[in-house]
């Protein structure tokens, strides 16, 4: 073999493994995609179980208010559970219309913003409302299904019982948050905030940009 047919031979040698390497990253870009693509998923089914369970409360609520215009207690009950089955309502389709529009055909920087955008409304909006509400929604709950088993509880003493024990509970959980925060736990915390399938889909994009730097 001459020194030509040996430029030659390590050419293509050289060329087939570039074009093997190719080959392999496009097929780790593929596969982490699908990956990111299906940890979206449970969250995707989430949010439809619980537009579902928005609608469902946003009715019986509604049909609640509505039919006892003369029970004050009753009826602030049902605004209350009206006015939280909407608030879910909304929380779910912004959710989803987020995981919409996410194109997995777009670049990798694309996507993670896009993704970013999803983690911050659910840190900064979904869980801090949900978190406030989530103290004080057990009062009309607790207090129509009483009164559906002939409990009567329209009281000053238990509204003011029922109204402490709410704001007590939201002064724990900001105080739980704040020490936490303190103690170097608030990226924990954002990311418990964020979800376990927005977690698992940003370490999947996280491996596609590091193995295009290797």
């Amino acid at each position: 073999m001459d020194l030509d047919e040996m430029k030659q031979a390590w050419t293509e040698m050289s060329l087939r493994q570039d074009g093997l390497e190719a080959l392999l990253r496009a097929d780790v870009h593929d596969r982490r995609l699908d990956r990111a693509r299906g940890a979206l998923r449970p969250l995707w089914w989430g949010q439809l179980l619980q537009l579902a369970i928005g609608v469902v409360l946003a009715i019986c609520g509604g049909a609640l208010w509505a039919s006892h215009l003369h029970r004050p207690d009753v009826l602030v009950c049902g605004v209350v559970a009206h006015a939280y089955g909407v608030l879910l309502i909304v929380f779910a389709a912004r959710n989803l219309y987020l995981i919409h529009r996410i194109d997995y055909a777009a670049p990798v920087l694309d996507i993670q913003r896009k993704l970013a955008e999803l983690r911050a409304f659910r840190v900064r909006v979904e869980t801090p409302v949900n978190a406030v509400v989530g103290c004080f929604i057990w009062i009309p709950v607790l207090w129509v299904n009483l009164a559906a088993y002939g409990v009567e509880l329209w009281s000053p003493v238990f509204a003011r019982w029922a109204i402490a024990s709410g704001l007590a509970g939201l002064a724990s959980l900001v105080v739980v948050v704040w020490a936490m925060r303190r103690m170097g736990y608030a990226s924990k915390i954002e990311d418990q905030s964020a979800g376990r399938s927005v977690r698992c889909a940003e370490a999947a994009l996280d491996e596609i940009t590091r193995f295009g730097r290797e």
